[in-house]
């Protein structure tokens, strides 16, 4: 809030020395470049409906600039659009279309370099490879952007929203579709992602390496290659996302690897071969979330120490719990699973005795993943039933002591 408080003021601080340019076919302007020349510092460029083919498009001022009735910029497949290297710019109402691909220097529909105090939103950004880039960077909005990337390999394509070595941003309402991945963040701090949309990526929702102090919240990844991705960081806040239909041999609601000191709570991970993969994590709170028609809900390695998992709901998952090794270095509380079989005679609302979420057939699926082939079969049921009675495959201090009766409401 105070961000916004503070850009709201520059820009009215701003409008009492500007002018206006009108850009357009039936304005004696023609051309964006022509009204960039013509242009001082804080003045504000109309762009009207018509279709710009300019090619790569330097701005250098500090400057607003906005569509009116969605004019197009066409990259004709080989330049970068925008590049932006200037402080104090509101880019808004813009339609992007067919901005170049380059292996060697990422080209974007829109690039930020070097930049601060800026607001990039309401545009639409049409078969880019990177639509929106922004490196080095502090102290800005991107929102309400609807964004679809080029029809590429994986390898040949960018980013929807990619984000190296910046602080104090906002990501926030933003529709992301086709890319590499949705949102990428490296090396990004005290930044905040939220109430985006980001599916059908060819790699991860979100992609997210080497950034600390961050919060994501209210977003939905949906239907992406591999689902989400944190990696590599510390302090960072999932709360209130949506994690579904993340399907596939290496796909997950949320991979953590090497994360320390967060919290995940209050999300819903649904459909997904794995709801959240943990390895190499530490002292995480995963409290009130939905875990409901997974493939593996949790898998959490033996790499992990002082993970707490506590009050969260346990529905209709092939596997709830899944590990690699019999140390366990985490707790498990006071959360609802659907095949507990046990009894509450003292009517608490808890089990009295504890449940072993780990199944024997999930701990064989971990070193023999074919085997998954055989589920449901006659003998791993025999087997199932036997490990419940005498246990000595699945790790005996990996347990809910508390169990719940009834789910959480959530």
């Amino acid at each position: 809030m105070r961000l916004l408080l503070f850009i709201s003021f520059l820009f009215i601080t701003m409008a009492g020395n500007s002018r206006s340019i009108f850009v357009g076919p039936n304005h004696t302007v023609k051309k964006i470049s022509q009204a960039l020349s013509m242009a001082n510092e804080n003045d504000t460029l109309f762009i009207d409906y018509g279709i710009y083919k300019e090619g790569n498009i330097v701005i250098s001022k500090s400057l607003k600039i906005i569509g009116i009735n969605n004019p197009v910029l066409d990259g004709e497949g080989r330049f970068e659009i925008f590049t932006i290297s200037a402080n104090d710019i509101l880019l808004k109402g813009i339609v992007f279309k067919n901005s170049g691909y380059s292996s060697m220097n990422d080209f974007a529909s829109i690039k930020i370099i070097d930049a601060s105090n800026f607001i990039i939103e309401g545009n639409t950004i049409i078969n880019a490879s990177f639509a929106i880039h922004i490196s080095n960077c502090t102290n800005f909005y991107v929102r309400n952007n609807i964004i679809s990337g080029a029809t590429r390999e994986e390898q040949n394509t960018g980013n929807g929203i990619h984000l190296w070595k910046c602080s104090r941003a906002i990501i926030a309402g933003n529709t992301i579709k086709g890319h590499r991945d949705g949102i990428y963040f490296e090396f990004v701090t005290d930044s905040e992602i939220k109430n985006n949309y980001s599916a059908k990526n060819m790699r991860y929702g979100l992609h997210f390496m080497f950034s600390n102090n961050d919060t994501y919240t209210q977003n939905t990844f949906t239907d992406n290659g591999a689902g989400v991705a944190v990696m590599f960081s510390n302090h960072v806040n999932m709360i209130q996302n949506i994690f579904e239909k993340n399907m596939g041999g290496s796909a997950y609601g949320i991979l953590l690897k090497e994360i320390s000191d967060g919290l995940i709570s209050k999300n819903i991970f649904k459909d997904n071969t794995v709801g959240i993969f943990m390895e190499g994590a530490n002292r995480l709170e995963v409290k009130n979330n939905r875990f409901e028609n997974n493939g593996w809900a949790f898998r959490i390695q033996a790499s992990c120490s002082d993970i707490t998992v506590i009050e969260n709901n346990f529905k209709g998952n092939t596997f709830d719990i899944a590990t690699n090794g019999s140390l366990v270095l985490n707790k498990f509380e006071n959360n609802y699973w659907d095949k507990y079989e046990g009894y509450d005679l003292n009517k608490d609302g808890k089990g009295d005795i504890p449940f072993h979420p780990v199944s024997m057939f999930a701990m064989v699926t971990e070193e023999i993943p074919s085997s998954i082939m055989l589920y449901r079969s006659f003998m791993v049921i025999l087997l199932e039933r036997a490990e419940k009675a005498v246990p000595s495959l699945t790790p005996a201090d990996l347990k809910d002591d508390k169990p719940l009766m009834k789910a959480v409401n959530l």
